[in-house]
C-alpha cells in the first residue's frame, strides 16, 4: 500500500497550564499512574501559583508554531500547522481528530525535545499511537505520523544557545566575563531511564553532553571548560536520578574560587516554568548567598536559527535534504528500534 504524501505539520509539546484552577488536574495527568500524592503535588502547585497558574510553554509553542509558519512560508512548503501536548490543552488526542475531520492523512511531528530518552522520544511515540488508536475506536482514522529526529547536535540549535551564551557573557562585569564558567544544565531523570536510553544506553547523558560541548566550543574554541548539571529533580528520595543538582554544584564551584557563572539551559527549547522557577529564581538565589556572580542564558526559543534549523529537518523528509549534524553520535530519533528507550521501572 502507497504510503499517503505528507499534508501536515503537527508540533508535538508537554503542555501546561493556563489558570490557577487548572494546574492540580495538570499536575495530576503528569503524574497519572504513579501513585503521587496530592500533598507532594501541592508542593509543586505553589511554583505554578507563583506565576499566577499560568505556564508560559503554551504561549511559547504558539509563538514557535509561528516561526514555523513563517519559515515555510519563506521556502514554499504549503503544509496546515497543527499543535497538541501530552498533559493538557490542547490534547493530542484532540489535535488528531481535528485533523482527521479536515482530511489530513500523513502528519511530519516535531517534538519539543531535542534529545533522545523514554520522556522525549518513545513516549511520545506511545502517546501518537494512543492517539490513532482512540480514534480507530471511534471510527476515524487518524493521519499516519512521522515523527522527526532529535537535533541536540543540529548546526540551528546550537548556534541559537551559542549566541545566547554569548550574550549572557557580555552580561557580566567585564572583570568577571573570562573566569565565569559555563555551566549547561538539563532535566534530571532517574539512572535507571538514562541507563536504557538508546541501542547501548547512556543516550540521554551522552547527547546533553555534545549539546553542551559544541555550544561551549563554538563560544569559547575547543579548549573550553564547562559543565553539565542537572536540575528539577521530582520523585522519591530513594531513587536514584542524574546528578550533580544545578544548585549543589554552584556551591562546589564557589568553595573553588569560580567567581561567576554562565548557566545555560540547552536541555529545554523554552524559557518555560522548570526554567524560570529553578533557574531564575532557585538557582539564582544559592548564586546571590553564595557570592557567587550569576547570569542565565536564554533558551533556543524562537531564535531565526533555531527555526531555520527545525525546517531543515521537515526538508529532510519532504525533499530528501541530507541530514546535517555536528557531533559524531549519528541520527538519533528517526526509525528507532522498538525497543529503545524503553520506560523506566517505577520504584518507591
Amino acid at each position: 500500500m502507497t504510503e499517503p504524501a505528507v499534508d501536515s505539520f503537527l508540533l508535538l509539546s508537554f503542555g501546561g497550564p493556563q489558570g490557577p484552577d487548572e494546574v492540580m488536574p495538570f499536575l495530576r495527568n503528569v503524574t497519572a499512574g504513579r501513585g503521587v500524592p496530592d500533598d507532594r503535588l501541592a508542593a509543586v502547585a505553589e511554583h505554578y501559583q507563583h506565576f499566577g497558574g499560568i505556564s508560559p510553554i503554551t504561549a511559547q509553542n504558539q509563538a514557535l508554531l509561528a516561526a514555523l509558519g513563517a519559515e515555510f512560508g519563506r521556502r514554499g512548503i504549503d503544509l496546515p500547522l497543527y499543535f497538541g501536548n501530552r498533559n493538557w490543552h490542547p490534547f493530542l488526542t484532540d489535535t488528531a481528530r481535528q485533523m482527521a475531520a479536515e482530511g489530513r492523512r500523513h502528519a511530519l511531528v516535531l517534538a519539543t525535545s531535542a534529545t533522545g530518552s523514554y520522556s522525549g522520544c518513545r513516549q511520545y511515540r506511545e502517546d501518537l499511537a494512543r492517539a490513532a488508536d482512540e480514534l480507530a475506536g471511534a471510527g476515524s482514522d487518524a493521519p499516519r505520523f512521522t515523527k522527526l529526529r532529535h537535533y541536540f547536535d543540529h548546526p540551528g540549535f546550537i548556534a541559537a544557545n551559542a549566541a545566547a551564551v554569548r550574550r549572557a557573557l557580555a552580561e557580566l562585569p567585564a572583570d568577571l566575563r573570562d573566569e565565569a564558567r559555563l555551566v549547561f544544565t538539563a532535566h534530571s531523570v532517574p539512572v535507571s531511564m538514562n541507563d536504557t536510553a538508546g541501542p547501548d544506553g547512556g543516550l540521554y547523558l551522552v547527547q546533553h553532553h555534545e549539546t553542551a560541548r559544541l555550544v561551549a566550543e563554538s563560544v569559547r574554541g575547543a579548549q573550553a571548560r564547562f559543565d553539565l548539571v542537572w536540575q528539577s529533580r521530582s520523585g522519591p528520595p530513594q531513587v536514584p536520578w542524574l546528578e550533580p543538582d544545578i544548585n549543589d554544584h554552584l556551591r562546589a564551584l564557589a568553595a573553588e574560587g569560580v567567581p561567576a557563572v554562565v548557566v545555560a539551559p540547552t536541555g529545554f527549547v523554552s524559557d518555560h516554568l522548570e526554567v524560570l522557577w529553578d533557574l531564575d529564581n532557585e538557582a539564582r538565589e544559592t548564586a546571590a548567598k553564595l557570592g557567587l556572580g550569576f547570569v542565565r542564558a536564554s533558551t533556543a526559543g524562537t531564535d531565526p536559527a533555531f527555526v531555520a534549523g527545525l525546517v531543515d529537518l521537515v526538508e529532510e523528509q519532504l525533499a530528501g535534504r541530507p541530514p546535517v549534524y555536528l557531533s559524531t553520535l549519528g541520527l538519533c530519533g528517526q526509525d528507532c528500534p522498538a525497543g529503545c528507550c524503553p520506560a523506566p521501572a517505577r520504584r518507591g
